[in-house]
């Protein structure tokens, strides 16, 4: 008999709450699958500045508001996807990105898309590995 795997909604106040039919992460088994985070402040809801390295910041500051509801902190993360309405802000995406995950750096791919909700700069979506680490 297959045994169960936990799936399991992760939702925090002091992140922004989801602008759409999404969750702000869901846990399946021992992996976590957060959301695009945008740069948004978590009260209203808007971005906190036109400025892609504010907005990278926060939407970093965010996620990991989100893997810290998990029990997870950036160390967990093995997998981002950073999506730019402009390629060439990746310098810049790249340097905020490097201070968050300056160990146990995750695989990550970047692209430039035609548009992002609410006229963001930069999403950053990740999936996180749940539970005690063992670092090879």
């Amino acid at each position: 008999m297959a045994s169960k795997i936990v799936r399991k909604v992760i939702s925090t106040s002091k992140a922004p709450a989801a602008i759409g039919a999404y969750s702000q992460a869901v846990q399946g088994g021992n992996t976590l699958y957060i959301s695009g985070q945008l740069g948004l402040d978590p009260k209203t809801l808007n971005l906190v500045s036109e400025d892609v390295v504010e907005q990278t910041k926060t939407a970093l500051t965010n996620m990991g508001y989100i893997l810290e509801e998990a029990g997870c902190t950036y160390r967990n993360v093995v997998k981002t996807t950073v999506l730019l309405a402009d390629i060439n802000d990746f310098a810049k995406v790249n340097e905020v990105y490097a201070s968050f995950f300056s160990e146990a750096v995750p695989a990550r791919a970047a692209y430039q898309v035609a548009n992002l909700p609410k006229g963001g700069k930069v999403e950053i979506e990740a999936i996180a590995l749940v539970g005690e680490l063992d670092h090879q």
